[in-house]
C-alpha cells in the first residue's frame, strides 16, 4: 500500500538492503517493527519493496520523531539483529 502522507512538510527515512540467505525470524521481526512504528508519536506511514534490493521508506512528522524511533529499544535490538543475521549490506 502506498502511504497516505499529509501535506508537506514531513520527513522520509529511506533504508536500502541486500539480504543474506538467512531468513530465520526476519518476517516476524519486520511485522513487529511495523506494528511498533505505528505506535510511535509522529509516525505517518511506511512503504516497502523487495526484489534484489530492498527499499523501505518510513514517513515522519518531524526530526524529533525520527530520533525517538531510532533510539527506541526494541527497534535498536532489531537493527542489531539485522546487521548480524539478515543484511549482507545496508544503507540508511
Amino acid at each position: 500500500m502506498i502511504a497516505k502522507t499529509p501535506e508537506v512538510p514531513y520527513y522520509a527515512v529511506i533504508f536500502t538492503t541486500l539480504r543474506t540467505d538467512n531468513d530465520r525470524g526476519y518476517g516476524e521481526m519486520a511485522e513487529k517493527m511495523e506494528t511498533l512504528a505505528k505506535e510511535q508519536p509522529g509516525y505517518l506511514g511506511i512503504e516497502s519493496a523487495r526484489n534484489d534490493v530492498g527499499i523501505t521508506v518510513s514517513y515522519w512528522r518531524d526530526l524529533e520523531s525520527i530520533k525517538t524511533w531510532k533510539h527506541q529499544i526494541d527497534h535498536a535490538k532489531a537493527r542489531d539483529l539485522g546487521r548480524e543475521l539478515w543484511y549482507a549490506q545496508y544503507q540508511l
